[in-house]
């Protein structure tokens, strides 16, 4: 007998349900813990030489940049998976990340306009970085209003899951705005090692907390779109069962 993978074991939703379930707790809980000490590390960090206190919004700011990003990514992962592999559950990953990834990309969008303020002299500018995650933003959007204005949901899954492949050239332009033009915008410099190491690590623990969230976050709101659809199929088993009842005694 073939061992089923993990992915395969997944794809049963009442066997996610029930792992899930066991998971999240545990999940939640690491990442409020993470992101409490994470943000308590940063602003104990002193001043920046050139950004003074402002400097501590980058705790907050970077790591939801970088989930804005990431939520794209499963966003499109989950699209690839609906259309080539056919997973039961691509459709509701993908429609499920979507609204988290748009809310860390607003918070990102938000908190960058009051770090850019005190930096910049401005709240906003056309600036590469800026107006391509505004664009992310917008995608997001878009991926929740194609949704919701179908009311097939196998259609609105497909035509979803195409615009999400189709729209993640954004990533690479936002990943390298910063390289490829004269930006506003610092260069990434965590990966290079240009950040103070007293900086660096509660960024990380902060990062690393954020993160734990959005998947927390993402695996409840599978939960959630699991329940709605089981509800929904009962609820059309019921009105086909009394339609044919109806039919009968007729």
């Amino acid at each position: 007998m073939q061992t089923q993978s993990i992915t395969q074991k997944l794809a049963n939703p009442t066997r996610f349900m029930y792992l899930s379930g066991k998971i999240l707790p545990w999940l939640a809980g690491a990442a409020l813990l993470c992101i409490a000490y994470g943000v308590l590390l940063g602003f104990q960090t002193p001043p920046d030489y050139q950004q003074g206190e402002t400097v501590k919004i980058m705790f907050i700011h970077v790591p939801a940049a970088w989930l804005a990003m990431m939520g794209y990514g499963l966003v499109a992962v989950s699209s690839f998976g609906l259309l080539v592999f056919r997973h039961p559950l691509a459709d509701v990953s993908a429609k499920s990340a979507a609204p988290i990834g748009a809310a860390f990309t607003l918070l990102a969008l938000v908190t960058g306009s009051l770090w850019g303020k005190p930096t910049w002299g401005t709240y906003w500018q056309w600036d590469a970085r800026m107006t391509s995650v505004l664009i992310l933003f917008f995608l997001y959007l878009g991926l929740m209003a194609l949704r919701s204005s179908l009311e097939d949901e196998a259609l609105a899954g497909k035509l979803s899951a195409v615009l999400a492949l189709v729209g993640v050239i954004i990533l690479p332009v936002i990943k390298f705005s910063v390289d490829w033009w004269n930006t506003l915008h610092q260069p990434a410099g965590v990966m290079k090692g240009a950040l103070d190491p007293v900086f660096l690590q509660p960024l990380l623990i902060s990062a690393i907390g954020f993160s734990l969230a959005f998947f927390a976050l993402h695996m409840q709101a599978m939960r959630n779109e699991i329940l709605r659809r089981r509800v929904k199929a009962r609820q059309v088993m019921e009105v086909d069962r009394a339609s044919h009842e109806q039919g009968a005694q007729a």
